[in-house]
């Protein structure tokens, strides 16, 4: 297998992964395509270091395994912006600077 199909065919699982995990927590999760798909990599990363550590053999940790890894990992992105389970962080006003005494 080239490179190229490699890569193509682990951004299709990440987002896959990452989609079913953003799915399995509810509320609005502001993330790119790209967050998304770096999301289900990383939840299958880690879904398979489980599974290598409980089974002593390197191998997948499963679509179930990893969706449950990344749909924590959600909900540790939106715990860090300052959300809840079920509600996502506020959105934040971009910041205008204050205009001068004499300024319009």
């Amino acid at each position: 297998m080239s490179i190229i199909a490699y890569l193509l065919l682990l951004a299709i699982t990440g987002l896959i992964v990452g989609a079913l995990a953003r799915l399995a927590i509810p509320g609005r999760d502001p993330m790119t395509i790209l967050q998304t798909i770096l999301l289900g990599i990383a939840g299958s990363f880690v879904a398979g270091l489980i599974v290598w550590a409980v089974s002593g053999e390197p191998r997948s940790g499963g679509l179930l395994l990893s969706v449950v890894v990344s749909a924590g990992l959600v909900y540790l992105v939106r715990r860090s912006r300052g959300g809840t389970l079920t509600r996502p962080a506020p959105r934040r006003r971009a910041h205008r600077p204050r205009r001068g005494l004499f300024e319009r």
